[in-house]
């Protein structure tokens, strides 16, 4: 059996789970989440756990049984603490700039980049070259992280782009001069 899936699921005080058919609603403090799950995989809501069982050993069923889990695992976390990723704009000129619900980024090209804000995630800008995106959301929160890397990734020569924070960028030599 999956190690990840045999784990229950804690449900801290504050936190309501309810489920109709394959649909799974989680409200906590910090918002409401609603996904659907797949329908061969049943969930057990007790007290104050939650449990993901699957039909069969089926190589299909085995699969989605951990996804299951860490996606309901999730969700619970979502609404309780929320997601964070931090960005960092590493190179000469790199900015980021928050006007209204888009982020206008500065990252060497002949214009500003601006991006529009998705509902369901804040982006906050500490400073010029750090970038906060937070949301009850992993998979809205981790997708926005991921577009704005995408802008301008990490280069290996230099170093310069956008990384995420705490993020080893592997530096290459380069060539050397002729002799």
């Amino acid at each position: 059996m999956s190690r990840i899936g045999r784990k229950a699921i804690a449900v801290p005080t504050g936190v309501e789970v309810k489920q109709d058919g394959s649909n799974l609603l989680v409200k906590g403090p910090k918002g409401q989440l609603e996904r659907t799950l797949h329908p061969d995989m049943n969930l057990v809501i007790e007290d104050s756990e939650i449990r993901v069982e699957r039909p069969s050993d089926d190589k299909k069923h085995k699969a989605l049984h951990g996804t299951t889990r860490s996606v309901v695992a999730n969700m619970v976390e979502g609404v309780t603490n929320g997601f964070t990723k931090n960005l960092d704009l590493v190179g000469v000129g790199y900015r980021a700039n928050k006007q209204g619900n888009k982020v206008t980024l500065s990252l060497g090209f002949s214009h500003p980049v601006e991006l529009p804000v998705v509902e369901g995630i804040e982006v906050e800008v500490p400073a010029q070259t750090k970038l906060v995106i937070r949301g009850i959301d992993k998979e809205l929160v981790g997708s926005y992280a991921a577009k704005v890397r995408e802008l301008r990734p990490p280069e290996p020569y230099k170093g310069k782009g956008i990384r995420y924070e705490g993020e080893n960028v592997r530096r290459k030599v380069g060539k050397t001069g002729k002799k």
